[in-house]
């Protein structure tokens, strides 16, 4: 794959759009000139001559106060509402105005970009854990058929076969369907994207319909936004409602995510087909999971629904990604792909960047995993399944939390790392603008918790951190480093500088070239 490309892209044969239609797209109240217009963002930086600029507010930021700004930049039009409506009037500017500017963003953006979506085939992504691995798995699967994809997602996104840096999860809803037009520009069949329940709630997805949605499990995450799980599961309820999808497929399992997959199941407004163990759930519409088994060298179960089976198999470590293999084939079964070709795609994909992440080194006997485990639930599976890797032999956790995320899960977080591990080093994640000791302090609680003879130690510098469980881990141990996963940089006091866990690990152990 090329060179990441930097964010946002455009299509290159943008159609200029009247604002007349623009506000007829969103329900909005075109005031002054009915200008064409090219281009459409929310983001005072990114303005191209000819733009409409969207006055969005946030948490932090009011967006009428960049509006001259923009207009300066070469916006020639505003989007905004009431709030904002004296600040466009003043700079005597054409201005659509509507009731509430974040639901009807993604409407509005559509329309600008000539409404990119109606020639691509769609599947969504959902969930609490698995959401990355599954999205890759669904793009092989398409791969496999020979269709042109793009990808959307936490890690990067890619078109056609080219990466570009991920900023979010989900794009913001202007920066979404310009990119969704530069797709079927350049000929994309078929889109995977990770769906996220802040896109959900905040309208970035606004105006799409999937083709198909797909829910990996809820687990506690994000309760900071979100304030409680029911409401955390809400958010995610409204991808399986006519308004998001055309149907959905749920994945449901015998653990602590079951009730919500359950609920879901029951509460969903489209046709689902269910993904389950056989004999935990009967009708038209399960496929069940069975005969699922796994080692070192990756997992395999076998699929039913309809009379019909098929093999699923993934080279990827994880007794879970043989669920998340299993929802990807059903997924692209359901845009058209054969449940043959599908599982080649899915049983191709060896690895992702960051998830379970094996390194060796010719100089070193020990193994070391690097995961994105970033939740409770997260943390005690793959600590569990590198219990089982590392068997007799030493299993040393790096394990830390983020800052200005939900504060809830740090102690659980502790707990879960050191439940099966021999030893914790406790150690920063991204603390942002949080002070980190604290953080600290707060993982160590939970990790002291436990009814479990364990190593604790606490090393502020992720680095040394690193280092110290390689050398605990001596001559042959297991090194789990969870936290971050494929992310290249370390936010702390709101500066972001260079850190990539793959990169430092692989130096320690020492296999830097």
């Amino acid at each position: 794959m090329s060179a990441p490309t930097a964010l946002p892209l455009r299509p290159a044969t943008q159609q200029p759009v009247l604002l007349s239609i623009v506000a007829a797209s969103c329900g909005g109240v075109l005031v002054g000139d009915d200008l064409e217009v090219l281009g459409i963002t929310h983001d005072s930086r990114s303005v191209v001559a000819g733009d409409v600029f969207v006055a969005l507010s946030g948490e932090r930021f009011d967006g009428s106060a960049f509006i001259e700004s923009a207009l300066k930049a070469g916006a020639i039009a505003v989007l905004t509402d009431e709030h904002g409506q004296s600040v466009a009037a003043a700079a005597d500017v054409p201005h659509i105005v509507v009731s509430d500017v974040r639901a009807v963003l993604g409407k509005a953006a559509s329309r600008v970009y000539g409404d990119p979506a109606n020639n691509l085939s769609l599947i969504g992504i959902t969930g609490t854990n698995g959401k990355t691995t599954t999205a890759y798995m669904v793009d092989a699967a398409l791969r496999a058929a020979g269709k042109k994809t793009g990808l959307i997602g936490t890690i990067t996104t890619t078109i056609d076969g080219q990466n570009i840096d991920s900023i979010r999860t989900t794009p913001e809803a202007t920066d979404l369907y310009a990119l969704l037009g530069v797709m079927a520009e350049r000929g994309v069949e078929a889109v995977v994207m990770e769906v996220s329940s802040h896109a959900l709630v905040m309208g970035r997805v606004g105006g799409l319909i999937f083709d198909v949605m797909g829910f990996t499990n809820l687990t506690q995450d994000h309760l900071d936004f979100h304030k409680s799980m029911d409401e955390y599961f809400q958010a995610k309820a409204m991808a399986f409602t006519p308004e998001h999808a055309r149907s959905g497929v749920v994945v449901l399992t015998a653990d602590a995510s079951q009730p919500w997959s359950t609920k879901l199941i029951d509460q969903a407004s489209i046709p689902l087909t269910v993904i389950a163990p056989a004999g935990l759930l009967d009708g038209d519409h399960v496929a069940t999971l069975t005969a699922a088994r796994g080692d070192a060298h990756g997992q395999s179960a076998v699929l039913a629904l309809a009379g019909s089976s098929l093999e699923v198999t993934t080279p990827m470590l994880g007794s879970w990604n043989v669920r998340n293999a299993a929802l990807a084939i059903e997924l692209a079964v359901q845009v058209g792909v054969a449940g043959e070709l599908a599982s080649i795609g899915v049983g191709s994909l060896v690895a992702v960047p960051g998830r379970l992440e094996r390194i060796t080194s010719a100089h070193s006997d020990i193994e070391a995993f690097v995961d994105y485990a970033h939740t409770p639930d997260a943390v005690e599976r793959v600590v569990a399944e590198l219990r089982v890797i590392a068997g007799a032999r030493r299993l040393v956790t790096v394990i830390g939390c983020g800052g200005d995320r939900d504060s809830t899960k740090r102690s659980l977080m502790g707990a879960a790392a050191a439940r099966l591990s021999d030893v914790v080093v406790i150690t920063d994640d991204n603390p942002r603008s949080e002070d980190p000791a604290a953080i600290r302090a707060e993982v160590m609680a939970g990790a002291a918790s436990v009814d479990h003879e364990v190593s604790l130690t606490e090393v502020a510098d992720r680095r040394l951190a690193i280092q110290q469980a390689i050398d605990l881990a001596q001559p042959d141990g297991v090194v789990a480093v969870l936290g971050k996963g494929h992310e290249s940089g370390q936010e702390v006091a709101s500066v972001v500088t260079a850190f990539d866990d793959r990169l430092v690990v692989t130096h320690l152990l020492g296999g830097a070239q």
